[in-house]
């Protein structure tokens, strides 16, 4: 089977007070009611058209500043080497990422957000609403994130690439 190349452009950039990886919440979860802004781009602002009357909303993202992929990896809540499609970490083959972000308000093509775990001046691929009745599942199992409490809420600096940290900053 032939693979297709995937083309992928964002439609805005997310702003956080987090600049570097490092002391960022690992999840929205964790993130403490810190708040950011999203800018789309005015081309897509017409997309925008009811999307305040949710109070959440998924941002999906580009890590962009992540190292490459590796398949095994040792993630932020946990001591030991899991597979990398078994966490949510950032180095991955396509390294997507999303956040069910609190939607505070729409103010022309921002996008004020809390409880936001994302990098400052990270790509925006894409924006849906968060639906409970779509996005919430009761679940029996969670696999090794059932030993406990997680071992850390913030990131440190083992996936992120530091030569692209530096650009951004």
């Amino acid at each position: 089977m032939m693979q297709k190349a995937l083309e992928l452009k964002p439609i805005g950039i997310i702003y956080s007070p987090f600049k570097q990886a490092t002391g960022t919440p690992i999840q929205p979860s964790f993130a403490d009611g810190a708040e950011g802004r999203v800018e789309i781009f005015p081309e897509y602002a017409a997309g925008l058209k009811d999307l305040e009357d949710f109070e959440r909303i998924w941002l999906i993202y580009w890590f962009d500043r992540a190292t490459e992929s590796q398949l095994h990896i040792k993630p932020y809540m946990d001591e030991q080497e899991r597979g990398l499609f078994a966490t949510r970490a950032p180095c991955r083959p396509n390294p997507i990422g999303i956040s069910p972000v609190k939607l505070i308000r729409i103010q022309n093509c921002t996008l004020y957000v809390a409880d936001i775990d994302v990098l400052d001046q990270t790509p925006l691929l894409d924006v849906k609403p968060y639906v409970p009745g779509f996005d919430c599942f009761e679940v029996k199992r969670v696999g090794w994130l059932s030993a406990g409490p997680p071992v850390t809420k913030f990131a440190d600096d083992r996936f992120c690439n530091h030569k692209t940290q530096e650009k951004k900053q």
